[in-house]
């Protein structure tokens, strides 16, 4: 059997969640059926590093070619040329890990992982290149077209269905796995020190790290950070709340009970990490207008490496997002043992299970209810901490690469 995969997005100078997906897909799908020849499809103006070990297996080829993306895809979209199955030299399925253009001569059938639909679901979230773009690939044909469609969740594909109609027995769900190196990492371990200090983190002075509310992922409208700050800054005020009702999930009686410590909240820091996106402006334009801004740290862009220890260093992980096709960084937070508060929409519910907090992202009284009540109350914080452990378990990229190769198989 010969696969084709296009890795187009592995060339675009950033890793986001598309890239980090592919990248860990195929470390674990490339090796594993040595039987199974793939040719991987990649075009870019900049030349395209060798830089992942499964690009040298015997049983991988790539081609590339080095045609300014813009003029490339002009020809994909009007004259659907070149045919990248005949560029591969023929294969027998073609992957898309995104919907990007691909034109196929009729030999080769083609699966289109969708992650979600949010351009549609809430365009307000999108620039209008961006709004562009989509308009411009054609994501409903290429839905339509495809032989097979792969999500990474069913809310996912509840909404092609719901939204392009696509017959329900077309659509497979298959969730993404969670890198090893995510894991509960030794106190003494001297990265932890090391990746505090890099990214400027608060840490005492022997060496421990004081306690901070962590959001790490892409700084945009869609994450709805700027009510993460606004409900840092009432935690930090320490105003008394209104009756809250939150689904707790089977851990309700840890919450009414009496605190177990006290907990001293005017030290207590928030730290945004990862990378600027759309209209970032607005959150560092909050953070310089408030009175706890000091408190406020961004770490920007953070190395992949250190990334497991960051997580180690927080004392909760809030993921107040409107919308998620998954949502890999709670999943990554509680694979760390870090007790995890997640938005109760879209897919992340589905993602977390029984492992996070839900709250409404649009109830920032929840999300203070929420973040204290994990602070305050070290049974609920180790219950969390544990059940967040056991439901990271149930995802690893080793399953989703053999459930990959099945659906080749039976395609």
């Amino acid at each position: 059997m010969k696969i084709g995969i296009d890795i187009r997005v592995l060339g675009r100078g950033r890793r986001t969640g598309v890239e980090d997906y592919t990248i860990n897909l195929l470390s674990c799908l490339l090796p594993a059926d040595k039987s199974v020849k793939y040719r991987l499809f990649y075009n870019g103006f900049r030349k395209f590093k060798v830089e992942y070990p499964w690009l040298k297996l015997p049983n991988v080829k790539i081609k590339k070619l080095r045609i300014p993306n813009r003029i490339f895809d002009l020809f994909l979209r009007f004259l659907r040329f070149p045919k990248i199955d005949k560029v591969l030299g023929g294969v027998n399925l073609f992957l898309s890990p995104h919907f990007l253009l691909t034109p196929l001569s009729r030999k080769s059938k083609i699966i289109v992982i969708f992650y979600d639909l949010s351009f549609i679901r809430f365009p307000e979230f999108f620039s209008l290149p961006k709004l562009f773009w989509h308009k411009f690939i054609y994501p409903r044909k290429q839905a339509q077209k495809a032989d097979l469609i792969v999500t990474i969740s069913q809310s996912t594909k509840d909404d092609l269905i719901s939204v392009y109609k696509i017959a329900p027995e077309k659509i497979k769900v298959v969730y993404p796995g969670i890198n090893k190196k995510f894991r509960l990492i030794d106190k003494n371990d001297p990265n932890l020190l090391r990746v505090a200090k890099k990214y400027k983190l608060p840490v005492s002075p022997v060496g421990e790290s004081d306690n901070f509310i962590l959001y790490f992922g892409t700084i945009e409208p869609r994450k709805n950070i700027l009510a993460l700050i606004k409900a840092f800054e009432q935690i930090r005020e320490e105003k008394s709340l209104p009756p809250i009702q939150i689904q707790w999930k089977g851990f309700e009686g840890m919450v009414k009970r009496e605190q177990e410590k006290f907990f001293d909240f005017s030290n207590l820091k928030l730290v945004i990490a990862g990378s600027r996106g759309w209209l970032y402006k607005g959150v560092f334009k909050k953070i310089k207008e408030s009175q706890f801004g000091k408190d406020i740290i961004f770490t920007g862009y953070v190395d992949e490496e250190d990334k497991p220890y960051l997580y180690n260093l927080a004392d909760v992980f809030v993921y107040p997002s409107f919308f998620e096709g998954f949502g890999l960084p709670p999943l990554e937070a509680m694979a760390c043992g870090v007790p995890t508060i997640v938005s109760n929409n879209s897919s992340l519910p589905e993602v977390v299970g029984e492992g996070a907090v839900t709250i409404d992202p649009n109830n920032i009284n929840e999300i203070i209810f929420a973040i204290r009540k994990i602070l305050e109350n070290e049974e609920l914080k180790n219950y969390l901490k544990n059940q967040g452990l056991k439901r990271a378990r149930n995802f690893n990229w080793e399953n989703t690469a053999q459930k990959f190769l099945k659906i080749f198989k039976e395609l």
